[in-house]
């Protein structure tokens, strides 16, 4: 698809270049062969009036059509020049075509080139979430038809049955909602209001979400925050350190302990989130905030639930924000996220 288009936006590159160029070679032609015609007309006049030259010279260029045609003038060698002059504009114009050709298709591949890779994300995004969607609703299509042909169903097995169905359903709205945040993100100031968020309240709301977990695996969170406020929105700003803080706590081991810090950089700030845990392989590391992305080497041989779509929103609201995420990480020893943000 994307070759034909290519091929179809050349053709239409070479029409309107060619379409140019034979107008202005038309015009240099008939302007060429007038000038030609002026000259033969002057040179006459120039050998029959040798004492009037000055005078014709001094004159504008469309006078010298008053002058009296040549008394003696070679049609063919005029002829000749004119066919010369054709071929010798015919061939600029083959020239022009070739050139235009290689020009073309370069300059179409270009102008495609964004517009492919559009059309290719959006295939790769309808493939995973295909996929993801296809887990959960295989899970329940499997169990139901299963209990459907079991004779001895009752209500013990119904309760057990709509139990599994409705953490399926939990994981398909989970899905669905992450989907939303990252199609809402996706758009540049996209449903958020800009406005003053004091940061230390904002990473403590996000904490108070994440609390139950790190309670339940006894991972205590360690906040070291200086006061700062930044341009933003906090509802985003407070699912970007749910996301992170989330993940810290998430791919840690129990009695660990994750630390957020903050660091005072003139007109920004920086904020790190750091954790003992699984850690991410390094070639993973360039990859983890794509959608749909998950290691295969550290995080997905666990049984933790997630469609690899937090980190993609993380970088999606800290883009919104003009700011920036990197981070650092080695298989067993710990993950450390570094946010920067501009502060008012």
């Amino acid at each position: 698809m994307f070759e034909k288009a290519r091929l179809k936006l050349t053709i239409w590159y070479l029409f309107l270049i060619m379409v140019i160029s034979i107008f202005f070679s038309l015009v240099i032609f008939f302007g060429a062969t007038r000038e030609f015609d002026r000259v033969i007309r002057f040179e006459d006049f120039r050998l029959q009036h040798p004492d009037q030259v000055e005078i014709y010279i001094q004159r504008p260029v469309w006078d010298m059509d008053t002058l009296p045609l040549p008394s003696h003038p070679n049609p063919q060698l005029i002829q000749a020049t004119k066919i010369r002059m054709m071929e010798e504009l015919a061939l600029i114009n083959v020239l022009i075509l070739i050139l235009s050709s290689f020009a073309g298709y370069f300059l179409a591949g270009r102008t495609l080139r964004p517009i492919k890779d559009m059309v290719d994300e959006q295939n790769r995004f309808i493939t995973d979430a295909s996929h993801e969607l296809n887990t959960p609703l295989t899970s329940l299509k499997t169990s139901i038809e299963v209990n459907l042909r079991d004779k001895n169903f009752n209500e013990k097995k119904a309760r057990i049955l709509l139990q599994s169905n409705l953490e399926d359903v939990n994981s398909l709205q989970t899905l669905s909602d992450e989907l939303i945040k990252l199609n809402q993100y996706q758009k540049v100031n996209g449903n958020i209001t800009f406005g003053k968020v004091n940061l230390t309240d904002t990473i403590n709301k996000a904490l108070e979400k994440v609390n139950k977990q790190a309670r339940v695996k006894k991972i205590k969170i360690n906040l070291k925050l200086p006061k700062v406020f930044v341009n933003g929105d906090a509802k985003s700003l407070t699912e970007l350190f749910v996301i992170l803080l989330d993940n810290s706590v998430k791919y840690s081991k129990n009695n660990k302990e994750v630390n957020v810090i903050g660091k005072k950089l003139d007109s920004r700030i920086e904020i790190m989130v750091e954790d003992q845990g699984l850690g991410i392989a390094k070639e993973d590391l360039p990859f983890i905030f794509e959608r749909f992305y998950r290691s295969e080497k550290s995080r997905t041989k666990t049984n933790y639930q997630g469609y690899g779509l937090g980190l993609s929103i993380a970088k999606r609201v800290v883009n919104l924000h003009n700011g920036n995420i990197v981070v650092e990480s080695e298989l067993n020893k710990g993950t450390k996220f570094t946010v920067t943000l501009n502060i008012i």
